[in-house]
């Protein structure tokens, strides 16, 4: 490797910085303007002095090893397993039942397509193809969701689909790909096909779930030391990827060759991690993980999207022979991509086994079915001798299925990214829903209010003249006035919406101060999951218009993960996972402390500026009310445990303190040391004390 490839690479990383900023600019989503700016390098490096800026290449390996585990591990980290398995049957149409409708029509109805157009290709070559460019790619069109307000359930099913569907696609890619290499022959090889499938996902799956659990654990044993939680997080990604291309070369059973998902395995992995492990690793290192991967998704991204439009321009084939099956190509795949969407969840809304997914909701999604890195990888592995029965053109089946997917990336990025925002709003998809708009005002109003006392402080510091007060006061509390009559008046006559905006603050306030309890180290792990699963599902029946809770004493179920993990736990190592009695005392405690400080957040909400946006006393008295019986209900349990277990009391209420004040120690020190006021070594030398007074304790 020389320098030039080094000067591209880094040069390549520049230039993405400022396709970035001019995209934000000028409004063209980043990912199609770095395509673009890609094909515009070619002939940049024509010119003797940028010849070094095409140095880097693209590899088979670089993408398939390096890239794509870092894009499957930073999309499947954040993906919440109660939201998938709610949503799983969407998911899992779309993304094996859509997907292979999808590669079969454009296999088949593709082949009479192109053959009607007096371009004869052979049907499996156009499978091939067909399993490359079904899959969709999340990367630009869920910034566009974002930006533009699509609603959260439509985007988790689009990312869930992107996410899946690479798992199915690269899977039907392997198995057409042997199909062509070692030919068809009858039913035996679509047999051999069909379980050759089947094994992929599903051992994909358990071998996902092994290496999850099994990073999970490490993580928790070297919990509190950063470099090593974040470097396990780095393996488990990179590991499980490699471990399972290890595995389906060299795994044979019964004289049969077995292959397993790679990334398949790594999403359940990463998933594992982001529900199960996330819990396990420092508050610090928890909150860091999110930026830490967006930012290694988002150079790997640039540089796969930038060099894509490199490829492009240095196509094999000569554009004026390339561009009518391109044409063609585009064609298929949106007709294959509409016949994935409509039929398959038309009939899922019919079985009625999820909420229906309305129409306008199918056309977005037949739409923004965006085509990416997966692909290119896809082509990239495509070996460059491969060749089929009656090919008759002058150029090989890996530049034809280059150009083609090129093509037909490159229609889904410029046509299909650049007008998704103009669809969604003809859909009304974009719309606000009386929920959001009230919070939208109450927002605003809650801005000025908090302007209000800054301009306050400001004057009584005398940082500001009495004039500029009056005039800026002025303009903050007529902002202030407006905001609250829109609120007013976007509530309207139903008291119904007030009570849910109420309630929906009241379950912030529970989440915050229930993290608050769980970084102080006052409940355990298991304790702070099914708190937070509770209040997901409460948040959950208030966003659909159910009452948040059937009873003050209502049991939560826990979610589907954790109930695998107890299970596997139980029958594995006879492990008795039921709540201990001090266990169960923190349990009702946190309940407890968390009810407690939404009534006086709601009871302080009467006296605030905000008296004016939420003047529904009667809902305001009715969840004050639901709280306070939750605070009696919990404090009833606290007792009960207490009085089975009295000598347990004094030692929990000391291991309680001891607790509290190692945390306040260690959040004075840091804040020390930040500050500058004492020295790195002074830090090491405290903080290697307190740590081993806590062991002697």
């Amino acid at each position: 490797m020389n320098l030039d490839v080094f000067l591209s690479l880094f040069s390549l990383m520049l230039i993405s910085l400022a396709v970035f900023v001019t995209s934000k600019k000028i409004g063209v989503p980043y990912t199609v303007l770095l395509v673009i700016v890609g094909s515009l390098l070619i002939p940049l490096s024509h010119i003797e002095f940028f010849s070094f800026i095409t140095s880097f290449k693209l590899t088979p390996e670089l993408l398939f090893f390096v890239f794509l585990p870092v894009l499957i591990f930073e999309s499947a980290y954040n993906m919440n397993i109660r939201s998938v398995t709610e949503n799983i049957y969407s998911i899992g149409s779309l993304a094996i039942i859509g997907l292979l409708v999808s590669t079969l029509f454009i296999g088949i109805g593709g082949f009479y397509i192109f053959d009607a157009a007096g371009f004869a290709v052979p049907m499996l070559v156009l499978l091939l193809f067909g399993a490359i460019i079904s899959s969709t790619d999340p990367v630009a069109v869920l910034a566009l969701f974002k930006e533009y307000g699509a609603p959260q359930r439509l985007t988790l099913i689009f990312e869930g689909e992107s996410l899946f569907n690479d798992a199915t696609g690269f899977a039907a890619f392997l198995v057409i790909l042997d199909l062509i290499t070692h030919g068809y022959h009858g039913y035996a090889s679509l047999f051999d096909a069909l379980m050759s499938f089947s094994i992929m996902l599903g051992g994909g799956i358990v071998f996902g779930l092994f290496m999850g659990f099994i990073f999970a654990r490490l993580i928790e044993l070297v919990r509190g030391n950063e470099h090593l939680e974040i470097t396990l997080t780095l393996l488990v990604a990179h590991l499980t990827f490699v471990l399972t291309e290890v595995i389906s070369e060299h795994l044979v059973i019964a004289g049969h060759e077995i292959r397993l998902s790679s990334i398949i395995a790594t999403l359940i992995a990463s998933m594992v991690i982001g529900n199960f492990g996330r819990y396990k690793m420092s508050p610090d290192i928890e909150e860091y993980m999110e930026k830490f991967w967006s930012y290694f998704a988002f150079v790997t991204n640039s540089l796969v999207f930038i060099l894509m439009g490199l490829l492009f321009a240095d196509l094999a084939i000569d554009l004026n022979i390339a561009l009518l099956p391109i044409l063609l190509a585009v064609a298929t795949v949106v007709v294959g991509r509409a016949l994935a969407v409509y039929p398959v969840l038309w009939l899922l809304n019919k079985t009625g086994k999820e909420r229906a997914i309305p129409r306008n909701w199918m056309h977005l999604l037949a739409w923004g079915s965006l085509r990416g890195s997966l692909a290119v990888i896809m082509v990239l592995l495509i070996p460059d001798d491969l060749t089929v029965p009656n090919w008759s053109f002058s150029f090989s089946v890996k530049d034809f299925v280059t150009a083609v997917t090129i093509g037909s990336i490159y229609f889904t990025l410029l046509v299909k990214a650049t007008t998704i925002g103009k669809v969604m709003h003809a859909l009304g998809i974009d719309a606000l829903t009386d929920m959001e708009q009230v919070g939208y005002f109450k927002s605003k109003a809650q801005m000025y209010e908090k302007s209000l006392e800054k301009l306050q402080d400001l004057a009584n510091d005398q940082q500001i003249t009495q004039q500029q007060y009056d005039t800026l006061k002025q303009q903050h509390e007529n902002l202030y006035q407006i905001a609250c009559l829109e609120c007013k008046q976007a509530i309207g006559k139903s008291p119904k919406l007030t009570e849910n905006m109420l309630r929906t603050y009241a379950l912030g306030v529970e989440k915050e101060h229930l993290k608050e309890i769980f970084l102080h180290g006052e409940i355990e792990e298991k304790t702070y999951k099914k708190i937070t699963n509770m209040l997901s599902i409460q948040t959950e029946r208030i966003k659909r218009g159910h009452e948040q809770v059937k009873s003050v004493d209502e049991h939560f179920p826990i979610d589907s993960l954790e109930q695998f993990v107890l299970s596997i736990s139980r029958i594995a190592f006879w492990r008795d996972h039921r709540f201990k009695a001090e266990e169960l005392y923190r349990y009702y405690r946190a309940l407890n402390k968390i009810s407690g400080n939404v009534v006086k957040e709601l009871s302080a909400l009467e006296q605030s500026g905000l008296s004016g946006v939420f003047d529904d006393s009667q809902a305001l008295a009715k969840i004050i009310t639901l709280y306070q019986a939750f605070q009696v209900n919990t404090h009833g349990k606290m007792l009960a445990v207490i009085k089975q277990n009295e000598a347990m009391l004094n030692a929990l209420n000391e291991a309680a303190a001891t607790q509290a004040i190692a945390v306040l120690q260690g959040e004075t020190l840091d804040k020390l040391y930040k500050n500058e006021i004492i020295t790195s070594k002074l830090y090491i030398m405290l903080r290697n004390e307190m740590g081993s007074e806590s062991q002697r304790k």
